[in-house]
Formats: structure tokens, C-alpha cells, sequence
């Protein structure tokens, strides 16, 4: 059963390529973080804070094609951890019907705090045993 996770905090550096963003169970304490790249972490802070951009960002086109096309953001799971690497699904709802996209965890959880309100994150929940048994 996935678990219904918040972002709670960005990392973001200016002297390392990897940036942290920190995901944190709403409805108890367990927390973990995934390492993404500049342009996302920049992509997600922009959104929590905020700040407008002149012309829609890559996330943002994103959200506006799927509703453009009568579809809406569901929500967006990380389901898997392999090899170290994150696997996320990009979930959408259009005409009833459930379809689910592959995608980077950066990049779901980018397009979750673009939609209006923030689509739901969830983890599954072998991931985060799997992260705090390693960690």
C-alpha cells in the first residue's frame, strides 16, 4: 500500500551536481531523500515558493498538455528502488480511465507541486523500508 508523502525540504547547492529534496510521511515520521539534478530541484523550489516564470518551464508545459487534453494529474507514486535508482510513475485520469506514465521521481515530483492544488506523492512502501533499512 503506497504511503501519502510531503515534500519537506529542498537542498539545493551551488558546488555539487546532485541536490536533495527530502520527503516526509504526512500521517507519521519517517522521512528519506533522493538526490536529482539543478534543473529540477530549481523547477520544484520555484513552484513551493512560488515565484512566477515569464513563459511556462518544462514541468509546466507538461501540466498544461495534459490538460489541454481534458486529462488531469492524479497523482505520482515512486514505486521502486533498484540499483540504487528510483522509479517513479507519473499517474493521470483521463475519460475514467487510470494511465500510468514512467518517470524520473524529480521530474513527477516537479509536475506534482506544478498542478494547482499539488497532486498527492506517494511511496511505496517496500521503498521506504528499503531506504531506512539502508540508511
Amino acid at each position: 500500500m503506497p504511503v501519502l508523502m510531503e515534500l519537506s525540504r529542498i537542498i539545493i547547492s551551488e558546488i555539487n551536481d546532485q541536490q536533495v529534496i527530502y520527503l516526509r510521511e504526512v500521517e507519521g515520521d519517517r522521512t528519506f531523500p533522493i538526490l536529482i539534478g539543478i534543473f529540477e530541484a530549481t523547477s520544484i523550489d520555484r513552484r513551493v515558493k512560488h515565484y512566477p516564470s515569464p513563459r511556462p518551464l518544462t514541468h509546466d508545459l507538461l501540466v498544461g498538455v495534459v490538460e489541454s487534453l481534458g486529462a488531469e494529474v492524479q497523482d505520482v507514486v515512486i514505486s521502486e528502488l533498484r540499483d540504487h535508482t528510483y522509479y517513479a510513475r507519473l499517474r493521470l485520469r483521463f475519460e475514467g480511465e487510470l494511465i500510468e506514465v514512467d518517470a524520473r521521481p524529480s521530474d513527477a515530483i516537479a509536475v506534482a507541486v506544478t498542478c494547482d492544488p499539488p497532486a498527492p506523492i506517494y511511496v511505496a512502501e517496500e521503498v521506504i523500508d528499503e531506504v531506512l533499512r539502508n540508511s
